[in-house]
């Protein structure tokens, strides 16, 4: 056994955090459409739950926001002239182009690449392959910036490996960590990595579903041929249709994975049971499966309050422990399960609540906002950038948010050429306070 920890590299959200309402089968994204929104305030909760999980003994990092508005895509679009000059002339032509540029989903770092550890790949190095996220435009055009990103903090390629992101059309989405979970008897130890996905992209018969299954198995395929995962140790599940169908639009929504804990809804998987004897087969430690039934929780409450999209981690004294937000709490068919959960001494023995309703109202839970990264001591040592959070970094971005970010956003403020000056100036700021260079195409013009 090697040790390693599980690093949480949380998404920061960005300056232009807004409810554009841009994801089609993400209940709560279509539900806030059009709702003033806070970026100082989503900013603040996302940087306190990394401090209060830091204070756990739980290691934090930061991924930097998206370049926003996107003038990359403005200019290939047709707009010219300055990043002000872009931004009104795109919000004259289409306010649904401008509520694109300016989305800041990027936050949603479960997002941003699948990540393989080096205990499970055939080189020993820790892969990253950068999702295409073709499911939407406004996130289609997030790839090559969480390339970019990763190439800056992974750039050791002693023990780094980040890929290119997989090429998309059709049905070849590829969604990231948010439809990939491990389980392992320890974070060094060489696990059982799980890839969940909605249909193949090749299935013309398959049922046309009301919303659109986001991650192809194919696409899930080639990311585990990439980092060379050993077959025997690689498992496969569809997610269940009816999942989808209920607003599940990834499968972190219904089941979350960690160490040797798989915790899932009864109705997350198409076939469970096979998927069970499949983790069985590939792994050499007993893996642990606790169901939610139905009857306790129903899907739609299970969606609702993002049970499932919190974190589950493992706390410095070994105790697994439920990150949770505070809709959790809220919903009383959730919370009746999650307390009677920690009273039977199963594997799950503590629960933390955290208020995250601003960027929770955008649709992801605390699982969403980070991209989990297990890393070797060696590997650590190796991460470039001041990323990893300490009271003084955490200290720095809290004084960095409330400076740039503004209280209220509204939608016709998308169009306010200051805003897009604004949201270039803090990002340049930050990518000095993070030690990172100059990864944005507005810093290498």
């Amino acid at each position: 056994m090697t040790h390693a920890q599980e690093v949480n590299f949380d998404g920061l959200v960005g300056p232009t955090h807004n409810y554009g309402g841009l994801s089609y089968g993400n209940v709560a994204s279509m539900t806030n459409s059009g709702r003033a929104s806070s970026p100082k305030k989503a900013a603040l909760q996302g940087i306190r739950k990394m401090r209060a999980l830091m204070a756990m003994g739980i290691p934090q990092a930061v991924l930097p926001p998206h370049e926003r508005p996107h003038g990359p895509t403005l200019r290939a679009l047709g707009f010219t002239g300055t990043i002000g000059q872009m931004t009104e002339a795109a919000a004259k032509s289409s306010y649904p182009l401008i509520a694109n540029m300016m989305s800041a989903s990027a936050m949603w770092t479960a997002n941003a690449a699948t990540v393989s550890p080096s205990a499970d790949t055939a080189d020993g190095r820790a892969h990253f392959t950068p999702a295409n996220l073709g499911a939407n435009f406004h996130r289609s055009i997030e790839a090559e910036q969480s390339e970019r990103t990763l190439r800056t903090i992974f750039a050791d390629e002693h023990h780094f490996m980040v890929h290119d992101p997989l090429p998309y059309g059709g049905r070849m989405g590829d969604e990231g960590a948010a439809n990939h979970g491990r389980l392992c008897p320890r974070h060094g130890d060489a696990g059982v990595e799980l890839f969940v996905y909605g249909a193949s992209a090749f299935d013309s018969k398959a049922k046309e579903l009301k919303f659109p299954a986001r991650q192809a198995l194919e696409v899930s395929e080639a990311v585990a041929r990439r980092h060379g995962l050993d077959a025997v140790r690689t498992v496969y599940a569809r997610q269940n249709p009816a999942a989808i169908e209920a607003g599940a639009f990834h499968n972190d929504v219904v089941s979350v994975a960690n160490g040797p804990a798989l915790f899932f809804h009864e109705q997350a998987f198409a076939e469970a049971d096979r998927m069970f004897d499949d983790i069985r087969r590939g792994a050499d430690f007993d893996p642990v499966f606790v169901k939610v039934p139905a009857d306790e929780v129903p899907l739609e409450d299970a969606i609702k309050s993002y049970l499932f999209n919190s974190q589950l981690v493992t706390l410095s004294s070994g105790t697994m422990a439920l990150i949770l937000p505070e809709d959790a709490r809220e919903n009383a068919a959730t919370y009746a399960y999650v307390q009677a959960l920690i009273n039977e001494g199963g594997p799950i023995r503590e629960t933390h609540y955290f208020d995250l309703r601003e960027s929770m109202s955008n649709g992801g839970g605390p699982a969403c906002l980070r991209l989990r990264v297990t890393l070797t001591e060696a590997e650590r040592k190796a991460v470039r950038g001041r990323v990893f959070l300490d009271e003084a970094l955490a200290d720095a971005l809290e004084s960095w948010a409330s400076d740039h970010y503004r209280d209220e956003l509204y939608p016709a403020d998308l169009a306010d050429p200051l805003l897009a000056e604004e949201s270039l100036t803090a990002l340049d700021r930050l990518t000095t306070i993070l030690d990172l260079g100059s990864i944005y195409d507005f810093q290498r013009a």
